[in-house]
């Protein structure tokens, strides 16, 4: 049932669907499937909408509770994140 909704979400025109899809996994801690997480992410870069900015940010700062170093690595890596989005994602874990 997540499958098929992940897939249909993720490309909505509806931000709060896109923004569903961003934020589903944020109790998971180490059942994280970050590479998931940044796919999706990676499909939303360039989106002037704040609520998917921020979440963005919010479901790398979570994952950054449970595993610092691959957040750090990805925001390091992705010069196309919003800067909201970078600012929330480190905000625990500094840089």
């Amino acid at each position: 049932v997540k499958e098929k909704y992940l897939k249909k979400w993720r490309k909505s025109e509806n931000i709060w669907l896109r923004r569903t899809t961003l934020l589903f996994q944020l109790g998971y801690k180490k059942e994280t499937d970050f590479d998931l997480m940044c796919e999706i992410i990676k499909e939303n870069l360039g989106s002037d909408e704040f609520f998917i900015n921020k979440a963005i940010g919010w479901a790398l700062r979570q994952y950054a509770h449970t595993n610092p170093m691959p957040v750090k690595n990805f925001v390091k890596a992705t010069k196309e994140l919003n800067s909201l989005s970078r600012r929330e994602a480190l905000k625990n874990i500094g840089e």
